[in-house]
């Protein structure tokens, strides 16, 4: 048991000293120059070779990388280019904001997503499993900034309910932090719903068919409790799993939902960063969101063990 943790734990690492060289390298490769953005095309080459020299851009790029890492193993992402405040600074203030959103839309996903598909697979072919491929098919076809300004201009807009603009955190005030972030919330969580209605259904499916759930109902067991005790339980791992590669398409989408609603979270801040090259910070921001996600992945990975013991065998 211990050392099939130990061996998830060493490929988490790898991952991430992966993840290092890709994000430094990607953005070694992107064309434009910082030093010029910041002082502007009329500037004089002395100008741009000295701030070159400040920023540390006239070193070669393997130097460049091995300062980067060495800083970054002690927690120091460096200073904005255009603020000059600390990178690691910059990314914990917005990153709370940005987790609580995930957060939020996951449990929407969770809510929405997996019920729906066993009732799919229960009722198969019924008026009820039309209305959950129906919802699988809409959900996968709208993008999710879509539905977030659809969502702004029925709620905001038309009924008033939900304010349009502004944003408390949750430890300013719990409550309207959350009437700020209920809309983005279903936004991310519903399309994430429909996919994991969908994979829900099929697994479903699939262990219903199996020998020791007609053995289970021919015992005389209960339907509720054929169906959650012992097909849910065997159809979770795959879906978990599915939960966990969900992490990364909500930390894409958040980007652009955080615009929308104007929330002060990483995706703008990420937008930002973009629009002015701010190399620094743009890294800082690809590497947190990269270690969510192998972290999200990785607690999938244990999770997925512990339930199945056949993994940790085959492992």
């Amino acid at each position: 048991m211990w050392a099939w943790i130990v061996g998830r734990m060493g490929g988490f690492v790898a991952i991430l000293a992966a993840i290092s060289v890709v994000t430094f390298a990607l953005l070694a490769l992107i064309p434009g120059d910082p030093a010029t953005v910041m002082l502007g095309a009329e500037a004089s080459r002395q100008s741009i070779a000295a701030l070159h020299k400040d920023l540390g851009l006239d070193r070669p790029v393997p130097v460049r990388f091995a300062i980067w890492m060495r800083d970054a193993v002690r927690g120091n992402l460096g200073y904005s280019i255009f603020s000059h405040r600390p990178v690691s600074a910059m990314i914990g203030e917005r990153l709370s904001t940005t987790l609580t959103l995930c957060l939020f839309a996951l449990a929407v996903a969770v809510a929405v997503g997996v019920p729906s598909g066993v009732l799919g697979a229960v009722r198969q072919n019924s008026a009820a499993d039309q209305a959950v491929r129906l919802f699988q098919l809409l959900g996968l076809s709208v993008p999710d900034f879509w539905l977030g300004i659809l969502l702004l201009l029925v709620f905001s807009v038309e009924l008033r309910l939900v304010p349009l603009v502004g944003y408390k955190t949750i430890t300013e005030s719990a409550g309207t932090a959350l009437r700020f972030l209920a809309l983005p919330a279903l936004a991310l969580g519903i399309v994430q719903a429909a996919n994991l209605a969908r994979m829900t259904r099929a697994y479903m499916l699939e262990v219903l068919r199996h020998d020791y759930v007609r053995t289970a109902r021919a015992k005389g067991l209960a339907g509720r409790r054929v169906i959650y005790r012992h097909a849910l339980r065997n159809a979770l791992p795959p879906v978990v799993t599915v939960l966990g590669i969900q992490v990364g398409a909500l930390l894409s989408g958040v980007v652009v939902v955080e615009t929308v609603f104007g929330l002060p979270g990483v995706g703008q801040l990420v937008i930002s960063a973009i629009l002015t090259r701010d190399y620094p910070l743009i890294q800082g921001v690809m590497l947190y969101s990269a270690v969510i996600y192998a972290l999200a992945n990785l607690a999938v990975d244990l999770s997925y063990g512990l339930m199945d013991p056949r993994v940790r065998e085959a492992a």
